[in-house]
């Protein structure tokens, strides 16, 4: 007798997509094409002349020019609004994380009266708005000195981002095994050894968030900077493209190329740490 050869089974057709997986991807694509018109738009105008500008404001560039970005780089000191605004993050982010993570510790680990209090009080600050703050620290740092300076605007800056930093960090570290710091604790370990060897290192997705959102923040920011720095020699890099409004009699292409050139650093910094972004601001959301 001749036995078959059994025949290989077929492949499973494909799943068809269904039509909710179809509709959830269709709400997403508009959502992103939504939030990319600004910057499309930013970019098209830009790449506009002044004349075309003035026919055609919304339409694709006919001719792309690069001449606004030449003024933009070489005819203004764009560098040195760039170094300001720098400063200004970089002291600021710096100064605000090492103030949250001490109070953001000593609220999620730390036992002592009013700690709930404390940590309501400064969700709540988050819910001011800088506006309000205004007359009263003017007429503060007219009286002791401190307006033009780096330090009193990053002491400003500081205060303005705290609040969200302290709330994200006590989060996160509330979501923290208790096992670890009581092993830390058999073996000797104080509070600030246990923050900077366990805590920091287990951190750094909440951290790295930290130092996107308040870094984007203080970059974009105009009514400080505005305010508190009128020298010319440490106007900031938004503060700075707003001139162009009035020296170059309006001039919205051009205006539109300093904020394409402007937004640049902050997109790279978020490409950078685009995976630990997203980590950190889902950081104690599932524990």
């Amino acid at each position: 007798m001749t036995t078959q050869a059994a025949k290989p089974a077929a492949p499973p057709p494909p799943a068809l997509i269904g039509f909710d997986t179809l509709l959830k991807q269709a709400v997403l694509l508009i959502a992103v094409f939504i939030a990319l018109v600004p910057t499309i738009f930013m970019i098209m105008t830009a790449l506009k002349s002044d004349e075309e500008y003035t026919f055609n404001k919304v339409g694709f560039p006919q001719a792309l020019v690069f001449d606004h970005f030449n003024v933009v780089l070489f005819d203004s000191p764009f560098f040195r609004w760039m170094l300001n605004s720098a400063i200004l993050a970089g002291g600021s982010v710096i100064l605000s994380s090492v103030v949250s993570c001490l109070g953001a510790y000593a609220i999620a680990r730390m036992q002592f009266k009013g700690r709930n209090l404390l940590f309501s009080i400064s969700v709540a600050l988050m819910a001011i708005p800088p506006v309000v703050m205004i007359v009263p620290l003017f007429v503060l740092y007219s009286r002791i000195g401190l307006i033009s300076t780096y330090e009193g605007a990053i002491l400003i800056y500081a205060g303005l981002i705290t609040p969200f930093s302290v709330y994200l960090l006590t989060t996160f570290f509330r979501t923290l095994p208790k096992e670890l710091f009581e092993a830390a604790r058999m073996d000797g370990a104080g509070d600030f050894l246990i923050l900077w060897r366990i805590v920091l290192p287990l951190s750094l997705p909440a951290l790295l968030t930290l130092l996107v959102v308040n870094a984007l923040y203080v970059w974009n920011d105009l009514l400080i900077a505005i305010i508190f720095l009128q020298d010319d020699a440490k106007r900031t890099l938004m503060a700075g493209i707003s001139v162009f409004q009035g020296r170059y009699e309006n001039q919205i292409p051009l205006v539109m190329a300093g904020m394409a050139i402007g937004s640049a650093p902050m997109i790279i910094l978020y490409i950078a740490f685009q995976k630990y972004f997203i980590r950190g601001l889902m950081a104690g959301a599932i524990k």
